[in-house]
């Protein structure tokens, strides 16, 4: 990948939180200490809103990014602000998936911005305290065509329990984020042992379309019937919480994505405490 390209850097190179916003960073952080994530490139909060104003030359300069990126990108958001201890902006800001051509891609981030403007958007950054206009940066990461993806915490949520507490279905993980399908979860002692295992309703998933669209199709009885997560999987999702822990430190809420039975990091941030 080129180096940069205007307000556009590399995914690892985003250190400047004010400029690239959480996710950004965070993502970089990973990935400069080798953890399995997605390349892709981190675009500033000046860009992205050149890019929302219509400038051609913005818009020019980062549709030459998507061969980068091919054959499909994830186009995410990275707001200043967005994720802490105190508060997540998990579903109220866009996130575009399987995105197949560059102009598709510039559709996409002006989409990203103006979904931190929504009226749902803005309630939520009063009633979080979160003061002044939206600064937002975004995420362009090589798509992940997952067969099974969800969501770990590294502390249970429900019982507080220094454990890992998982949801996983079939598909892209948005069906689990969206609240599409009832997942199945699974808890994992902090030394590894599989403590529980819970099959879910996972009638659906949600799936990649080469028209570059997503689309929800059925799910066959027999995946319906079946725990999307077998053992050799969990203790690869175990591995991956102590790696983000020793980067991150503890009580971190982690969405990752199984492709071909190679696992990948998708996104990694603390756990919301309201």
């Amino acid at each position: 990948m080129s180096a940069q390209v205007s307000s556009a850097v590399l995914l690892e190179d985003a250190v400047e939180e004010a400029r690239f916003g959480g996710k950004c960073v965070s993502l970089g952080f990973g990935l400069r200490a080798d953890l399995p994530a997605p390349r892709g490139y981190a675009l500033a909060v000046d860009l992205v809103s050149a890019i929302a104003s219509g400038d051609e030359a913005a818009k020019a300069n980062i549709a030459r990014l998507f061969a980068e990126v091919a054959p499909a990108a994830a186009v995410r958001s990275s707001a200043v602000g967005e994720d802490s201890v105190d508060a997540s902006f998990a579903g109220q800001h866009l996130t575009v998936l399987n995105v197949t051509d560059a102009e598709s891609m510039i559709t996409a981030i002006q989409q990203v911005h103006a979904s931190a403007y929504t009226a749902e958007a803005v309630a939520y950054r009063a009633k979080m305290g979160v003061e002044g206009e939206p600064a937002i940066a975004v995420v362009i990461q090589q798509q992940i065509l997952s067969e099974i993806a969800g969501v770990m915490f590294t502390k249970n949520p429900i019982t507080h329990t220094y454990e890992r507490y998982i949801e996983a279905s079939w598909g892209l993980g948005e069906a689990v984020v969206a609240g599409m399908v009832v997942p199945d979860s699974f808890r994992i002692s902090s030394e590894g042992n599989i403590l529980e295992l819970v099959l879910g309703d996972k009638d659906v998933e949600l799936v990649a379309i080469a028209e570059g669209e997503t689309i929800e199709q059925e799910v066959d009885q027999i995946r319906q019937s079946s725990l999307c997560l077998n053992e050799d999987q969990l203790n690869s999702l175990h591995r991956l919480a102590l790696d983000c822990e020793a980067i991150y430190g503890e009580h971190i809420d982690i969405e990752w994505a199984f492709d071909d039975e190679q696992l990948y990091l998708l996104q990694c941030r603390a756990i919301t405490m309201r």
